[in-house]
Formats: structure tokens, sequence, C-alpha cells
């Protein structure tokens, strides 16, 4: 007879076919996003300080993110014909929307990461979780 195991947590409200959220949590949890809307917080800005004000991006990475973003209707663009051509980039309603969210956990590492790293070097010195990553000897 199969045990039944009662299930909890946020996923048991999702719908059966819940890859299309697990898509979105997939882009909202990105590193790159993650940053982008929070430095697009505090209002519009041209690429190059879009790009200036997010720390380890490429130009590659910002434009695949920010074209992301624009899909899923989280961002726009605004083109301007000038010469030079001016491009600013904004967060939309539903951007804003995710603004709080997005503020919290990116204070959340910036307020944890020495913890986290501390962590870290101890896992590396008492090689604790190896044991039960390998499985059985």
């Amino acid at each position: 007879m199969a045990v039944r195991r009662k299930l909890s947590g946020p996923c048991t409200a999702w719908p059966e076919d819940s890859a299309f959220i697990r898509e979105v949590l997939d882009r909202i949890g990105d590193k790159w996003t993650v940053l982008v809307i929070s430095t697009l917080a505090s209002g519009p800005l041209r690429y190059s300080d879009l790009h200036a004000s997010v720390p380890g991006i490429s130009q590659r990475m910002l434009t695949v993110t920010v074209k992301e973003l624009e899909r899923d209707g989280l961002v726009t663009r605004t083109a301007y014909p000038e010469v030079p051509p001016r491009v600013v980039y904004e967060l939309t309603e539903l951007g804003q929307s995710l603004r709080e969210a997005v503020l919290a956990l990116a204070g959340w590492a910036a307020g944890h990461h020495e913890a986290v790293a501390a962590h870290r070097a101890q896992h590396v010195l008492t090689g604790v979780g190896r044991a039960a990553a390998a499985g059985p000897r």
C-alpha cells in the first residue's frame, strides 16, 4: 500500500502544470534581473548609465536581460531618434510591483554576505556536507 505524504508550502497552491511559474521564478530570481530591477527602482536610466550601475555585468548580459524583462512586461525600452541614439529603460507598472520583493532580496544579500562567506569558509575547513553528498560507503 502506497503511503501518501501531505504536501505543504507554496507549491501546493500552484496548478498541476507549474512549468510556467518556475519559468517566471527563474527570470525574476536571476542575479542580473535582481540587480537590473533594483537599479531601475530609483527611476529610468539610459543604457550606458544602467550598464555602469550594475557591477560585473557585460554588455551582452545586460542586453539579454533587458530584452527578456521587456518581453515579460517588466521593463519598457524607449528609443529616441537622436544622434547619437538615446535609449532609456524604465520599470513598467508590473515591474514596479516586483520592486519591493527584489529590493528586499538584494538587501538581504547585502546584509548577510559576511555570514554566508563565513559559513562557506567553515564548510571548506570542516567538510560538513561532503559525506551526505557522497552517499553511503
